[in-house]
């Protein structure tokens, strides 16, 4: 297993982590503020491991498939983590509407599906522009989630830095997080529709 396909599997391992700092039911200290760290590092593999690819011609079929998967699992389960915490904070400065992440999760989920009736087919699906695009918009807006939530734990002078604008941005990052997730959903379904519909 080369260098990239290492990096995307400890995506994986990094996803449990994350979640663990997340909803361990005994107290951590930093809580928040270790779950920001974690889910920021398994995003600098995501960044990584394409880079070393291309740069090294490293490109495999593993590598097509699992990094997308590795991206997806850790950002719906971080959302989904969102609507739990949402629940749980019923007064938290952004809240995480589920139909959102049922939008998100829905589209992952189809796309998720189109890649695996394509390599029934022996073909793979490469991820697109507009795909990355909304990688890079869920990461962003989940790294702002995580900063709301872990602004509490940090000093005053800290925590002055990102009072009274963090939390309208993080609301904007989230709502283009959603449109950009459905509109990149559709556009790679419709793109690749031959693969679904040459049997109807």
């Amino acid at each position: 297993m080369n260098l990239p396909n290492k990096l995307t599997v400890s995506r994986f391992a990094l996803t449990a982590v994350f979640l663990w700092a997340l909803f361990w039911p005994w107290t951590i200290p930093f809580r928040n503020t270790l779950a920001l760290v974690l889910f920021s590092l398994a995003s600098f593999t995501d960044f990584l491991d394409g880079r070393i690819a291309r740069s090294r011609n490293l490109i495999t079929n593993f590598g097509k498939l699992m990094d997308p998967l590795a991206d997806k699992i850790l950002t719906c389960s971080a959302f989904v983590a969102f609507v739990e915490s949402t629940h749980l904070h019923p007064n938290a400065p952004v809240k995480v509407a589920a139909w959102m992440v049922i939008v998100i999760v829905a589209r992952e989920l189809a796309i998720t599906g189109l890649r695996l009736l394509a390599a029934s087919k022996n073909i793979v699906l490469a991820a697109e522009r507009y795909g990355k695009h909304k990688t890079i918009s869920q990461i962003v807006a989940i790294i702002a989630l995580l900063v709301v939530d872990a602004c509490p734990e940090w000093p005053a002078w800290l925590q002055n830095i990102f009072t009274g604008w963090s939390a309208p941005f993080t609301t904007i990052a989230l709502w283009i997080t959603v449109l950009l997730t459905a509109t990149s959903g559709l556009i790679y379904l419709w793109r690749n529709r031959a693969l679904y519909l040459e049997d109807v």
